[in-house]
C-alpha cells in the first residue's frame, strides 16, 4: 500500500482557512507546488504517492449563526405575528439569513419570497424581486415552463416603476390663485406694478419665450414670489433668464407645461435633464415629477442605468433612480463585474442612499455583499459593500451580521488586526459565533494560547456546541486535539472536519481500513465533495481504482467542473486516467449494479453507476430523473434541478414530460402547479411517478388533516401501476 503523508501543517491544521464560497470549484486539498509535474499520467496511484496533502482548517462561515436556531426562529415568528405589514420584510430577511446559516436553501428562498410578498415600498419590491431572481438564476433553462405559472411571472416580471410611484400633485400651499386685473399683488412692496397684461417674456440669449405670468407663478413658491411679489421681476414684462442653466427649447416646454401640465413627447434626455435641474432650482415639484417619469422611460440597458443613475441621485429623482436600480439588479451578478456599476453604490452619502433605496438600504447592501462574497470573498467590492451594510444597520442583529461578515472578509484578506477588531465588535453585539472568528484572528497573529483561552472561556460561559470544540482543536495538539474533535462529533455529527482529520491521521498511520470506516461514517448521512475527494485519495492509496472511479463519477455528477489537488487536476481528467484500469461494465452489468446499490440505499454508488449509464444513448430521461431523486436525497438541490431539466429535455412522451415538469414546479416551490401537471399526466396515462408526484404535491399544499386519507389512496394507486421497481422497492 502506498502511503498518504500529511505534512506538519496538516497535523496542526496550520493552513489558511478556505471559505466555502471559495471552495467551488477549488478543492480543499492543498498539494505542494511542483508535485503534480512528477506524477505519471499512466499510473493513477502516482497521484497520491508521497503527496504533501494539507487538510485545510474549517472556515469561519460568513453567516448569522445563533446558539439556538429553534429559539431564534420562534422569536422571529412571534415578531412577525406582532409586526405591522411595513416591518415584516426585514424580519423575513433575517429569517432567510438564519436559514442560510444552516444551509437550508429551499427555506431561504421561501423566506425571501415572503419578504417580497410583504414589501411595502417600491425599493423593497425591487430588491427582493432581484434577490429571488438571483437565487433562482439556475431556473433560466425552464423559463418557458415557469412562464405558465402566474406566481413565477410575478416574481420575474420587472416592475412598472413609473406606475409604482404616485404622481405628485401640487400641494395647497403652492397653488396660488391668478391675479386679476383689478387685484393688487399678494405681496405689497410700496411700488406700482402693471398687471394689465398676464404676459411675461423670458429672454435666453437671443431667444424670446412668451409665457402666461400667472400660469408660471403657480408652478412653485419661488416663481410666485418672483412674478407677483416684491422682486423687480414682478414689475417687468421682460426677464433675462440666460444665466439659469436652461436652454430656449427647455424654457418653451416649461411654459407649455405650466399651461397643460404635460411635457412634450419628443424631448431628448439632454433637454429633460436641463429641465429637471431647473425644476429643482425653482422648486417646481410637478415639473420635476414629470421630468423624472419621462427620463425613466429611457432606461432599458445597463449602460443607460450607468449614464443616468448619477444624474438621478444628484437631482433626487426617485423614479429615474429606481428604474436604473432595477436594470442593474436584474443583471446580477454580471453587472457588478463592471467597475462603473460598483462605484455607483460606493461612497454615497445618506441623502443619496435614501433616494436609491429608501428603507430598503440594509436589504440592498445585503444582496450586493452576498453577490460580491460569492464571487470573491477577498475582493475590495466585498469589503466596500459590507462597510456600507454596516452603516445601514439599525438593529443589533443587523450590526452583528454586518461586522461578522466584514471580519470574515478581513480574515480572508489576511488583515488579521482588522478582523480581530470586527469580530470583537460582533461579539459585543451579541453574535456568539463571532468568538470563533476572534480566536482565529488571534491565532493568525501568533497568539495560539490566547485563541485557546478564548474558546475555553466560551465553552464555560455558554451552552456547549460542536463547533466550539472543533475550533478549540485547532489550537491544541495530540490527545487533547483528538478528544476535542470527538466531543465536536458527539455534539454535532454534521461537522465534517473532525471525520476528515481523524481519517487522514489513521491513513497516515497505515490504518487504511480504519480510515475508510471513519470517512464512511460521515458519507453515510452527509455528502460533501471534500469528503468524497478524501475517500478517493484513500481508494487510490489502496489501488482500489473501481472505488476511486465511483467517487469521482459521483463528484462529476454534482459538479462537472470540480478541480482536485488544490485546483491543479480536473476530476474529469483523473477519471479518464482511471477508466483503463477498471473492468468495463455492459449495460446489463450497470442495471444490476444500480439495483444492488439502490436497494442497499447506497446513493453515492447509485449516482456513479447512473453517470456511467448516461454515456449510452438509451433511456436517458428515466436515468436523469433517477439521478435527480438521488441528488435531492443527498441535499444537492441545484444539481438535482439540472438533472430534472435534462430529464424533461429527453422525455419521449407527453405524460412522462408532464411528470418531470410537475416535479420541477414542485421543487421550485409551486406545489399547486405541480399538482395540476400530475393530474394532466394521469389523464393521459396512469403511472407510478404521476400518482407519486400528486401525493407529494397534495401533502405539501394542503394542511387539511382529512387530505391524509386521499394521499394514502393515491400512494395505493401508485403501487398498482407498472414501474421498474427502483422507486417501488424504497416506497
Amino acid at each position: 500500500m502506498r502511503s498518504l503523508w500529511l505534512t506538519d501543517s496538516c497535523k496542526d491544521s496550520q493552513v489558511h482557512a478556505l471559505n466555502p464560497i471559495e471552495r467551488t470549484p477549488q478543492s480543499w486539498l492543498q498539494v505542494e507546488r511542483g508535485k503534480l509535474a512528477k506524477m505519471s499520467c499512466s499510473d493513477p496511484s502516482s497521484f497520491y504517492n508521497s503527496s504533501l496533502i494539507k487538510l485545510a482548517e474549517p472556515p469561519i462561515e460568513p453567516n448569522f449563526k445563533p446558539l439556538d436556531y429553534v429559539e431564534v426562529l420562534a422569536q422571529i415568528h412571534e415578531e412577525l405575528e406582532a409586526s405591522p405589514n411595513h416591518g415584516k420584510s426585514d424580519l423575513y430577511l433575517l429569517q432567510s439569513q438564519v436559514f442560510r446559516g444552516f444551509g437550508e436553501v429551499k427555506l431561504l428562498r421561501r423566506s425571501l419570497q415572503s419578504a417580497w410578498k410583504h414589501a411595502s415600498t417600491v425599493h423593497e419590491k425591487l430588491v427582493y424581486a432581484a434577490w429571488l431572481k438571483h437565487e433562482k438564476r439556475g431556473e433560466e433553462m425552464i423559463s418557458d415552463l415557469l412562464s405558465q405559472c402566474s406566481k413565477c411571472m410575478q416574481e420575474f416580471t420587472p416592475l412598472d416603476i413609473i406606475s409604482e410611484f404616485s404622481p405628485k400633485a401640487a400641494s395647497n400651499d403652492l397653488s396660488y390663485p391668478p391675479i386679476s386685473k383689478n387685484q393688487e399683488p399678494l405681496l405689497q412692496c410700496g411700488s406700482t406694478s402693471d398687471h394689465s397684461s398676464d404676459i411675461v417674456v423670458f429672454h435666453i440669449g437671443e431667444d424670446e419665450i412668451v409665457c402666461n405670468r400667472q400660469k408660471v407663478a403657480t408652478m412653485s413658491a419661488p416663481f410666485h414670489a418672483m412674478l407677483n411679489g416684491c422682486f423687480t421681476e414682478a414689475r417687468k414684462r421682460d426677464i433675462d433668464f440666460s444665466d439659469n442653466g436652461i436652454s430656449a427649447r427647455g424654457m418653451r416646454d416649461i411654459c407649455k407645461f405650466s399651461e397643460t401640465g404635460k411635457l412634450s413627447d419628443d424631448l431628448s434626455p439632454d433637454v429633460l435633464l436641463d429641465i429637471l435641474a431647473f425644476a429643482n432650482k425653482f422648486c417646481c415639484e410637478q415639473l420635476k415629477d414629470a421630468c423624472d417619469r419621462n427620463l425613466a422611460s429611457f432606461i432599458h440597458t445597463e449602460q443607460d442605468a450607468i449614464t443616468f443613475m448619477e444624474y438621478g441621485l444628484e437631482e433626487g429623482s426617485q423614479v429615474l433612480v429606481a428604474s436604473c436600480l432595477q436594470v442593474i439588479l436584474c443583471e446580477l451578478p454580471y453587472s457588478l463585474q463592471h467597475e462603473q456599476v460598483a462605484k455607483l453604490f460606493f461612497n454615497i452619502d445618506m441623502r443619496k442612499r435614501s433616494i436609491m433605496a429608501g428603507s430598503a438600504s440594509f436589504a440592498l447592501y445585503s444582496l450586493l455583499s452576498d453577490v460580491a462574497m460569492k464571487d470573491d470573498l477577498k475582493s475590495d467590492k466585498s469589503a466596500f459593500f459590507l462597510e456600507c451594510l454596516r452603516e445601514c444597520a439599525t438593529t443589533s442583529r443587523q450590526k452583528a451580521l454586518a461586522v461578522h461578515q466584514l471580519g470574515c472578509v478581513m480574515l480572508a484578506r489576511r488583515e488579521y488586526d482588522k478582523a480581530e477588531r470586527l469580530f470583537d465588535e460582533a461579539v459585543n453585539e451579541g453574535h456568539v459565533y463571532s468568538h470563533a472568528g476572534l480566536a482565529r484572528a488571534k491565532y493568525k497573529r501568533g497568539y495560539k494560547h490566547a485563541a485557546y483561552d478564548e474558546i475555553s472561556t466560551l465553552l464555560s460561559s455558554f451552552k456547549q456546541l460542536g463547533w466550539m470544540y472543533q475550533e478549540r482543536s485547532l489550537y491544541c495538539d495530540g490527545k487533547e486535539k483528538w478528544l476535542d474533535l470527538e466531543r465536536a462529533t458527539a455534539l454535532d455529527p454534521t461537522l465534517t472536519y473532525p471525520f476528515m482529520y481523524r481519517a487522514a491521521v489513521l491513513m497516515r498511520e497505515q490504518s487504511a481500513h480504519s480510515a475508510l470506516i471513519e470517512i464512511n461514517r460521515v458519507l453515510s448521512f452527509k455528502l460533501t465533495l471534500d469528503c468524497l475527494e478524501l475517500r478517493t485519495c484513500f481508494y487510490l492509496a489502496l489501488q482500489d481504482y473501481r472505488g476511486a472511479l465511483s467517487d469521482i463519477q459521483a463528484i462529476l455528477t454534482i459538479n462537472p467542473n470540480y478541480m482536485m489537488y488544490g485546483g491543479r487536476v480536473g476530476a474529469s481528467q483523473l477519471r479518464s486516467l482511471l477508466i483503463p484500469h477498471v473492468e468495463h461494465w455492459t449495460t446489463a452489468d450497470c442495471w444490476m449494479q444500480l439495483y444492488d446499490r439502490w436497494s442497499s440505499v447506497d446513493d453515492i454508488g447509485s449516482l456513479a453507476v447512473i453517470y456511467q449509464m448516461l454515456e449510452s444513448d438509451s433511456g436517458k430521461s428515466l436515468l436523469f430523473f433517477r439521478q435527480s431523486l438521488l441528488l435531492l436525497r443527498l441535499n444537492c438541490p441545484e444539481a438535482a434541478m439540472h438533472s430534472l431539466q435534462l430529464a424533461r429535455q429527453h422525455a419521449t412522451c407527453e405524460h412522462e414530460r408532464l411528470v418531470y415538469e410537475g416535479w420541477i414546479l414542485y421543487d421550485t416551490g409551486h406545489c399547486e402547479e405541480g399538482l395540476r401537471k400530475a393530474e394532466e399526466s394521469i389523464a393521459i396515462q396512469r403511472s407510478f411517478e404521476a400518482f407519486f408526484l400528486k401525493a407529494y404535491a397534495l401533502a405539501d399544499s394542503s394542511l387539511d388533516p382529512a387530505s391524509s386519507v386521499v394521499i394514502v389512496s393515491l400512494l395505493a394507486e401508485a403501487l398498482k401501476c407498472p414501474s421498474d421497481g427502483l422507486r417501488k422497492g424504497q416506497f
